[in-house]
């Protein structure tokens, strides 16, 4: 049967269409609304624990606030600039501030060079006990610091530390670790490197394991030695990974505290004091809230910066 054509000037009528445009439509929005659900804890612990304390500390920093002062907000005193003022003409806070880059120098480095060949070392090897040293090497990455660093006190005390026992042994006189100002700095230092080298020995291992072992037969086919493909492969491929550990090592640095606040308290004559271990004796020593916030809000700014630039630095090398 032929269909009869439409009589001119006369609009066909059609039959509603069910509305799965609409449905669509709502099923994406309600789709798009997941990801935020998932983040959306995560942001509100951000901003609790993240922004909130950040503007607390600038709007603290312009007080004469101190822990006196805490129950009758009446006797805090705006002052304005007077803290930063304070702060640098301080040679203290010049002097842990270049304390924090001495530990940075010593530490960042090491860490970053150290973790990377251990981690080489054990991805190569399938023997079962460098497989058990993973586990060892992570170890301190799980552990109390403030227990690792007593710990680590008694091995270095400079009269009955178990270091200088073993050196009188061999007949090497006893080093003053702790009590050198010198010594103490690559002592500490020593310390932070142990302890925060295990977590970077397993990511450095997990994007190691990611590498496909085609590039290796590849570079060996072409005649390339372990070495060449240490330097030719493997560190080209893990240039995200050395990037995130070098971000992530440097931010922590600049907040070093612990290892000077358990070995040392800053001493001696402030030669281990980190610019957070300065904030705190400020904060809670001398109970000048409004100066440590002033000087936790300018270390806040150098770690922006710092990691600005490194973010930058790695966007551009890495275009």
């Amino acid at each position: 049967m032929t269909e009869v054509p439409p009589i001119a000037g006369t609009a066909t009528r059609r039959a509603p269409q069910p509305a799965a445009g609409a449905v669509v439509r709502g099923g994406l929005r309600r789709g798009a609304l997941v990801p935020y659900l998932f983040v959306g804890p995560a942001f509100v612990l951000l901003v609790v624990f993240g922004v909130v304390p950040i503007l607390v500390a600038a709007c603290v920093s312009v007080t004469d606030l101190d822990l006196r002062g805490l129950g009758d907000p009446a006797t805090v005193r705006f002052i304005g600039l007077d803290n930063y003022q304070r702060l640098f003409g301080d040679a203290e806070f010049w002097s842990a501030l270049g304390n924090t880059g001495i530990f940075i120098v010593l530490g960042v480095p090491a860490i970053i060079i150290g973790s990377l060949a251990v981690a080489i070392a054990l991805n190569t090897s399938s023997s079962r006990f460098f497989r058990f040293l993973t586990g060892f090497y992570f170890l301190p990455a799980v552990t109390a610091v403030v227990a690792i660093s007593l710990i680590w006190g008694y091995l270095l005390n400079g009269q009955f530390g178990l270091i200088n026992y073993l050196l009188g042994v061999v007949g090497v006189e006893p080093v003053p670790w702790l009590s050198d100002p010198i010594t103490a700095k690559f002592s500490v230092a020593l310390v932070a490197v142990w302890r925060a080298s295990g977590l970077n020995i397993v990511i450095f291992l997990a994007a190691l394991r990611s590498i496909l072992r085609e590039y290796y037969e590849a570079a060996s086919l072409d005649g390339a030695g372990e070495w060449r493909k240490i330097i030719s492969v493997t560190v080209p491929l893990l240039r995200f990974a050395i990037f995130f550990v070098t971000v992530t090592t440097l931010i922590g640095w600049m907040q070093f505290f612990d290892e000077p606040y358990v070995l040392t308290r800053g001493g001696p004559t402030g030669a281990t004091t980190s610019i957070s271990l300065y904030i705190y004796q400020q904060g809670f020593q001398f109970n000048e809230f409004g100066f440590a916030s002033a000087a936790s809000l300018v270390l806040f700014v150098i770690i922006f910066v710092v990691t600005a630039i490194q973010l930058r630095a790695g966007r551009f090398a890495h275009e």
